[in-house]
């Protein structure tokens, strides 16, 4: 079995959501079926800026566990993208792998493409991040109800909404999803802090959960990280 991988790197920590500061490993797969104007992994998928021959490489799941176990001890393995369910149903031998390892694993999407049952027994934590408007995505594309309750119905996954401003939080009410952790946008540690700070009043007054990017705070926009 193969994937389309962009990078593997570790080890690190997970810089967002509720696993933040845990130990991780990273599997980021190649592709995306979304387009965001603030992506910052861009190279996944941006074949008018990168090149996929370049940027992306299709590797057994054998010569990646191989890798992920030179890394040393971590608590986390996370499967990220690009869009990694695009590759769901490549994915379980590598999810497998993990657990045996005793790894917690995590699977970062955007929320629109439902998970296969196979995944979800696999998987120990979704963390869906459905795209707002300010994404650039057209609304039929980025939004898919009937997607975000099949996520929800796992009881594996949280939403994870990208925020610029508090103007904003009224759209992320309106996924009508739970449980919601708001992260600021931005690929400096400066804007983070500032968005955070603008933010944290009215996130907490909605009784959400806020969420850094704690790789950005380290080191900035870097790949591998």
């Amino acid at each position: 079995m193969s994937l389309v991988v962009a990078e593997v790197f570790g080890p690190t920590w997970q810089g967002e959501g509720p696993s933040t500061g845990r130990t991780a490993s990273f599997v980021r797969l190649g592709r995306c079926n979304l387009a965001c104007t603030w992506c910052d992994t861009p190279y996944t998928w941006d074949w008018e800026r990168f090149d996929p021959a370049v940027e992306l490489r299709e590797r057994s799941v054998d010569d990646i566990v191989a890798e992920l176990d030179g890394f040393g001890p971590v608590e986390l393995l996370v499967v990220t993208g690009g869009e990694p369910l695009l590759q769901q149903r490549r994915l379980p031998p590598l999810l497998s792998a993990a657990r045996d390892r005793g790894l917690r694993v995590e699977i970062e999407t955007a929320g629109t493409l439902a998970p296969t049952p196979e995944l979800v027994r696999l998987v120990d934590g979704f963390n869906v991040s459905p795209k707002l408007a300010n994404s650039g995505n057209p609304l039929e594309r980025r939004h898919q109800p009937e997607v975000l309750r099949a996520f929800e119905a796992t009881g594996k996954a949280v939403f994870k909404f990208v925020v610029r401003d508090e103007t904003e939080l009224d759209e992320v009410a309106g996924f009508g999803v739970s449980p919601v952790w708001v992260m600021p946008e931005g690929t400096d540690a400066d804007t983070l802090t500032e968005r955070m700070r603008a933010l944290a009043p009215a996130v907490l007054r909605r009784g959400w959960n806020l969420s850094p990017r704690l790789h950005v705070h380290l080191w900035g926009d870097r790949r591998g990280v």
